[in-house]
């Protein structure tokens, strides 16, 4: 995933900071990302949501709002309203780049923002909302005592999440008399809402009540046990596969059809979790999986080892060659599934003294069907021939170079 980052002109002419996250392959779609209340276009969901996207081919854009992170303004001068001229300002500068928003997601206030400036920006064709509020006030439960200090002195320090935020009496009028009621029954775009049953921020019910108040495409997914920050990784990664597979019912994400004769294409391999070995595998913009190691050494045990990888292709190829095989004979082949297990065993020709080590593939090999003994044999001896076996029996040579030599950042 390549990172870039600029600033573009928000509503009030300030320069507000964005990272633009982009695929390494073509740009199938582009996704604007609203983050949650006094929250940063870092925050880790808003990361891990913007990696998932780029690698199956969406670009995305996520901005900190005015007043927040390293964008200029005081966040006390801004309200709802100026968030979300924020945002139809995030969507003219992806424009002007020829990246046209086609998906947005909003996180907490942010979706409530995204519900409302949807409207405003034609291309978009979905949008998906993260623990949003369905009354955008509802955000004002949050500043307790504060709330009269802002309404008597027009500005008052609110502490959210640990973190001092100077609200401004402006923020509150503005929120209070904010209604999403007719922005999500004429939205017009596939809606999905994400939402956690036990958020302590913003309760459940909204997310009904935005369900409720949308029309079809609409769709809902629960968030299980996550926080309204969705902070721990798997949660994070959860609603990011998610918006990936949703995203795919309502975007165009088919790649240009490559050259002819040009080979398979890239597997690409990205670290997902830097404390531990969570890796995301994708092959183009439809496919991706994850690879993990177990607890015992250190991983998250959330997807397929190295060696297990290595252990499904030899097993798909061993039954996809036998299917091809039977197919063609026309033999009553119902069913095959091919088991592997990967082992180190002692060469049994070592030389004497010496006892390497080497890898070793067990196939157990199920056929079902009306076959004879002859036609099962055949397919044993056929299993043999799959292309990946005879990669791994004859050995292949590995070549590698650094891709960005020199590069410090």
């Amino acid at each position: 995933m390549a990172t870039e980052r600029f600033t573009f002109e928000g509503q009030d002419g300030l320069r507000l900071a964005a990272q633009l996250d982009l695929p390494d392959g073509p740009v199938l779609a582009t996704a604007l990302f609203a983050h949650c209340f006094t929250c940063g276009k870092d925050i880790a969901a808003a990361r891990r949501i913007a990696g998932r996207l780029s690698a199956m081919g969406i670009a995305v854009l996520r901005f900190d709002f005015t007043g927040l992170g390293h964008s200029e303004g005081e966040f006390e001068n801004t309200t709802f309203s100026s968030n979300v001229a924020d945002l139809v300002a995030a969507a003219r500068a992806l424009d002007a780049r020829g990246l046209s928003p086609d998906l947005l997601i909003g996180h907490s206030l942010g979706g409530a923002a995204v519900l409302r400036a949807a409207a405003q920006i034609p291309s978009v064709r979905a949008v998906a909302t993260l623990g949003a509020p369905f009354d955008p006030g509802h955000v004002t439960h949050n500043f307790g005592g504060a709330l009269e200090r802002i309404t008597t002195d027009g500005v008052a320090e609110v502490s959210l999440g640990g973190r001092p935020v100077r609200i401004g009496k402006g923020f509150v009028e503005d929120i209070s008399n904010a209604s999403l009621t007719e922005a999500i029954g004429h939205l017009g775009k596939a809606l999905l809402v994400l939402h956690a049953p036990r958020d302590a921020v913003v309760g459940i019910e909204n997310a009904a009540q935005i369900f409720q108040a949308a029309r079809h495409p609409k769709s809902f997914v629960t968030l299980d046990e996550a926080d309204h920050l969705i902070s721990r990784p798997a949660d994070a990664e959860y609603a990011a596969e998610v918006i990936a597979a949703w995203a795919r019912r309502y975007l165009d994400l088919r790649p240009p059809a490559p050259p002819p004769g040009v080979p398979e294409g890239i597997i690409r391999v990205a670290e997902a979790d830097p404390d531990g070995f969570l890796q995301d595998v994708s092959s183009g913009p439809k496919h991706h999986a994850l690879a993990d190691e177990p607890l015992a050494y250190g991983g998250t045990d959330r997807g397929m080892s190295p060696y297990g990888f290595l252990a499904a292709g030899l097993g798909a190829c061993t039954s996809m060659t036998i299917r091809m095989y039977a197919r063609r004979k026309g033999w009553d082949l119902d069913h095959v599934s091919v088991d592997v297990s990967h082992d180190k065993m002692h060469a049994q020709d070592a030389n004497a003294g010496v006892t390497p080590r080497i890898d070793t593939f067990h196939r157990l090999i199920r056929l079902e069907g009306d076959l004879d003994d002859a036609q099962r044999a055949k397919l044993l001896e056929i299993a043999d021939k799959c292309p990946v076996h005879r990669t791994l029996e004859s050995g292949a040579k590995v070549v590698t170079e650094l891709a960005n030599p020199g590069a410090r950042d």
